[in-house]
């Protein structure tokens, strides 16, 4: 094993693999608990009447504000989300606010009438919260840091130990729309484009699939993009996982974009889409639920969990193969 940075990078932010040593060697280690799982982005606990599902998340997002969001939306969107894909219907949140000295107010009152607006449209309310002011140069305009509560909606247990070798992989959009409009917004490259952000609620997503018996995981593509939630089940289950190129659906812009600066689509992040696992023989049908509603029309069975080769393995349109190795370093910074 070898040994922890004396220092914490970037990269450990990154929902890769020096994330996952970190969470691991030093949190999981000293915060065991048996209720600690650092496998899922949210927990269940024991209530007298409703099971309640709790998570929390942060944001550090540069810039502020971009082409289909902003910070506070993406608070309220990420931390709904986390609780949706775990099966619950979110209810309650908190918000802790970390100001830098210098922030412009009028930037500060946009952000959090969006927040409103995004919490008021998805029937959540923040019921509590923080604020601190750190000194001018020891931010970045904005950090925000969420705790959302929810009720579990499903009998149906979910998780990557139910993975079977088999199980078929779907994704309900397209991919990396969030990490490109960041990248575009932030005009290091001189370039511009019409990419907006994916951001958005994914309960309408996974509500829709909580009937089929067959599903086993559900889980939204962050940080580290669709290939990083692909080892995250490979590590878990030490199954493989092959995904088909040809089906994995790319809007044309972020493509361009990814073609031009060197970017893989597999690891950016998207804020409105689900990676969901289930049986092959529910696959197609779970597909038609998720094509039948606004946000899935895109939609698409993308791969599937194999015993035979246990690595994330890309079947390339050319009839090739491409091994996808664990994020390591960060090829976007910021970006949730």
């Amino acid at each position: 094993m070898t040994e922890l940075p004396t220092h914490i990078s970037l990269a450990h932010g990154n929902g890769g693999c020096r994330m996952r040593e970190l969470i691991d060697r030093l949190f999981a280690r000293y915060l065991q608990n048996p209720l600690l799982d650092t496998q899922v982005d949210a927990t269940r606990l024991a209530w007298p009447e409703d099971e309640l599902i709790i998570t929390n998340d942060g944001f550090t997002v540069q810039p502020l504000e971009y082409p289909g969001g902003d910070i506070g939306s993406l608070a309220i969107h990420g931390t709904l989300n986390d609780l949706a894909v775990a099966g619950a219907i979110p209810r309650y949140l908190s918000l802790t606010a970390i100001l830098e000295e210098g922030l412009e107010t009028a930037l500060l009152e946009r952000i959090i009438k969006s927040m409103a607006a995004t919490a008021l449209k998805n029937n959540v309310a923040v019921v509590c919260g923080d604020t601190k002011v750190v000194r001018r140069g020891e931010g970045s305009g904005l950090y925000l840091a969420t705790t959302g509560i929810g009720t579990l909606a499903t009998t149906q247990p979910l998780g990557t130990e139910y993975i079977q070798a088999g199980d078929r992989v779907l994704v309900s959009g397209p991919i990396g729309s969030h990490g490109v409009a960041v990248l575009l917004a932030r005009e290091q490259f001189g370039l511009s484009g019409n990419v907006r952000s994916d951001a958005d609620s994914v309960l309408p997503l996974t509500q829709a699939l909580l009937d089929y018996s067959g599903l086993r995981f559900m889980r939204d593509p962050t940080r580290g993009g669709l290939a990083t939630v692909c080892h995250d089940i490979h590590q878990s289950t030490g199954l493989g996982i092959r995904l088909q190129e040809a089906l994995l659906p790319v809007d044309a812009a972020v493509r361009s974009v990814c073609d031009m600066l060197g970017y893989d689509p597999l690891y950016l992040a998207g804020e409105g889409r689900v990676v969901a696992v289930i049986a092959a023989a529910q696959a197609s049908a779970a597909l038609e639920q998720w094509q039948s509603l606004a946000q899935g029309q895109q939609a698409a069975i993308i791969g599937t969990v194999s015993a035979d080769n246990q690595q994330v393995i890309l079947e390339t349109a050319l009839g090739g193969e491409r091994l996808l190795q664990q994020l390591v370093d960060d090829p976007l910074p910021r970006i949730c």
